[in-house]
């Protein structure tokens, strides 16, 4: 009886494997994500939210281990170093780092429960808390809260943090955040590595810090934007600054050189009246008959 059960579990996990192995061969991708933190609601709300994207598949790590040895990919053995503690396999053909993108995306806020290591500092914010006076009062005041009672309901006369930053929640701050409704933790799959055409990308290397990336292209665009009219070469974003700045050289030029062209002929004949101008005034000095009579005053 005892072999016939250690038969069929053997049989079971070898047809598991194969059908794993079968599944890793489907897609493009392969993605490796910590399901540390991650509730059962979430995990189904994700696996609802990607139905059309992403293939979620949860089993163990020494059964996955195998399929991927049993793979046809070329390389996806070096998945397997990451493979510690709980995780979730991804299976997609979306480019790593867009699928990177989603799962960031799609964290959720949710409350700290008891032992959780604050991410940031939380902080229980001054203003009405809706709560009754009752309880609530030394529940906050055990956090360190200061309250008053206005209108029938709690007030947090200030600002405060409850938690810092990297410190574990303890059960009294847990108990107060519900009752707030301050939702102090960002989770969601954290994606730990990726396989794609033969490359097994760590989160690190596939991690994009967008602003620093935006801030990075801006950079290159100006410098590209400034040389292109420095050197004078046309693109479409600078061609008519630098027609405006070739109109505005010849129109200087040809004023300059006293050249007669349409575009410029209106001021010409300005400076040759200013000048004509100024010559009769150093004239009305020396010789006040050889001045025309417009030009005395």
């Amino acid at each position: 009886m005892v072999l016939t059960l250690e038969r069929e579990s053997v049989t079971k996990k070898a047809k598991d494997v194969e059908e794993l192995a079968k599944l890793i061969n489907t897609y493009s991708v392969l993605g490796i994500a910590d399901l540390y933190k991650v509730r059962a609601i979430q995990l189904q709300e994700l696996a609802r939210r990607f139905r059309s994207k992403i293939q979620l598949k949860v089993t163990k790590n020494i059964l996955l281990k195998m399929a991927l040895r049993d793979s046809k990919k070329i390389g996806i053995e070096k998945l397997i170093e990451t493979l510690k503690g709980s995780n979730i396999l991804l299976l997609t053909n979306m480019d790593p780092f867009k699928l990177l993108l989603l799962l960031e995306k799609s964290k959720m806020k949710m409350v700290a429960k008891k032992g959780d290591i604050a991410p940031n500092d939380i902080i229980v914010p001054e203003g009405n808390t809706a709560l009754p006076p009752g309880p609530a009062i030394s529940e906050l005041h055990d956090v360190g809260v200061r309250t008053k009672i206005d209108g029938g309901s709690v007030w947090v006369l200030r600002d405060t943090v409850v938690t810092k930053k990297g410190e574990a929640v303890t059960s009294k701050v847990a108990s107060i955040l519900p009752k707030l409704g301050i939702k102090s933790l960002e989770v969601g799959l954290k994606l730990v590595a990726a396989y794609d055409d033969g490359l097994v990308i760590t989160s690190s290397q596939l991690f994009l810090d967008l602003n620093a990336v935006r801030r990075q292209f801006e950079e290159a665009f100006n410098k590209a934007f400034n040389l292109s009219l420095s050197v004078v070469y046309p693109t479409k974003e600078t061609l008519n600054i630098i027609l405006w700045r070739a109109t505005s050289n010849a129109r200087n030029l040809a004023i300059s050189s006293v050249h007669f062209a349409p575009e410029v002929a209106p001021q010409l004949i300005a400076k040759a009246y200013s000048d004509m101008a100024t010559v009769a005034i150093t004239l009305l000095k020396i010789n006040k008959e050889a001045v025309p009579m417009e030009f005395r005053v």
